[in-house]
């Protein structure tokens, strides 16, 4: 066998797995695992990472006055959402979310949820 013969197959190995993860991707994108909504008061946000920079907050949910609040950590994707967010902090909000579970990297978010939409809740 000459020495071309034998390099062709790492070379189709390393697209078939380049393939796969392109494809892992795709549907790990475009699947969410569930979708819905929260609504509480922003406790934290801020713009975290050293390399992927990310928008991540937390989400004081009360039902009650007095009670200690659940919170919910959530990531803001899209820069429009993160901008709204910050404008309506100290505000009740309600907060539309996808989870996307098994992303393979914390680059796109240290969560997996994933907030979309930003209503502000009227009293």
């Amino acid at each position: 066998m000459n020495r071309s013969s034998i390099l062709w197959v790492p070379k189709f190995v390393l697209t078939v797995i380049v393939f796969l993860a392109a494809a892992y991707l795709v549907v790990a994108f475009n699947y969410s695992y569930s979708d819905g909504n929260r609504a509480g008061y922003i406790q934290k946000f801020s713009n975290k990472g050293w390399v992927c920079k990310t928008y991540e907050g937390e989400l004081a949910m009360t039902t009650v006055p007095g009670v200690a609040p659940v919170l919910w950590q959530f990531t803001a994707e899209n820069e429009k959402v993160a901008e709204r967010l910050n404008q309506v902090l100290g505000k009740r909000l309600i907060l539309h979310y996808k989870e996307y579970r098994y992303l393979p990297t914390t680059c796109f978010g240290e969560t997996t949820y994933f907030v979309d939409k930003v209503e502000v809740q009227d009293d």
